[in-house]
């Protein structure tokens, strides 16, 4: 899967990078190199299921989609 992320200087120095497809998915890095890898974690934390995302229901049926 390729996401696109936005790379933004930080005044403070570093970067900030988020990806505009996945709300709320941002971090940052002191590197353009770091902030790319710290990205890819949050991404894989962000697309991680959690329990309370399965839906426990009798009618309810569970199916994979590949990306």
């Amino acid at each position: 899967m390729k996401l696109k992320v936005v790379l933004e200087r930080s005044e403070e120095g570093g970067y900030t990078v988020y990806v505009p497809s996945l709300p709320g998915c941002i971090s940052e890095g002191e590197t353009r190199a770091e902030a790319l890898a710290n990205i890819r974690e949050a991404i894989e934390l962000y697309l991680e299921p959690v329990a309370d995302d399965w839906v426990e229901s009798p009618e309810a049926e569970v199916a994979e989609v590949d990306l």
